[in-house]
């Protein structure tokens, strides 16, 4: 049993998602939500409010491990320095709370949760839904998003245990298993 805390970097809004990690395939779905920083405040105020709002989530989670949303691609050049930033204060916020952090790709992720590494923004709501028993989609999309990248890292630990009990968790070891850039139509865990 782990608690783990799935983050979608932002500048305006952080997407979190806390999920409990029972044993293989068994999910429990704790708490999602939003870091939201009004654009009133200076850059210095919103990065403070996204490191204060996230230490009280972990001291109030208490998860074990974070996993987020690897920066891969911009096509916006002025959203990238914002949201690097921020990726910046989650990394150092979760390091001062003794936190492991994970990053995975988005199509890590996409193609974790949905056997598709370019599935749409509503595959991953309904995959995140199912996979947590919900009765209803997570409507947000940051808080949606945050809980799939939990959902993959959880995933991740079981694909490694699968392959070697001694071996610590890691994404390089990983993908020389599971080639998770080519497009497959199956669940690599199923």
């Amino acid at each position: 049993m782990s608690i783990i805390l799935g983050i979608d970097p932002g500048y305006d809004r952080v997407g979190f998602g806390v999920i409990n990690h029972l044993g293989v395939g068994k999910l429990e779905y704790i708490n999602s939500g939003i870091i939201h920083t009004p654009k009133e405040l200076t850059v210095g105020q919103r990065l403070s409010m996204i490191r204060q709002d996230l230490r009280m989530l972990i001291s109030d989670t208490t998860p074990s491990q974070m996993a987020l949303e690897a920066l891969f691609y911009f096509k916006n050049a002025k959203t990238v320095i914002p949201v690097a930033q921020a990726r910046g204060v989650i990394l150092e916020t979760a390091n001062f709370k003794g936190l492991e952090t994970f990053e995975y790709t988005p199509s890590q992720i996409k193609l974790n949760l949905t056997g598709n590494g370019k599935a749409l923004k509503q595959d991953i709501q309904h995959a995140v839904a199912r996979l947590l028993n919900l009765s209803q989609i997570i409507s947000s999309d940051d808080a949606s998003d945050a809980l799939a990248i939990a959902i993959c890292h959880t995933r991740f630990l079981e694909a490694s245990r699968r392959f070697s009990s001694h071996k610590p968790v890691n994404d390089e070891d990983l993908n020389d298993y599971l080639d998770l850039n080519s497009e497959v139509n199956y669940d690599i865990l199923n």
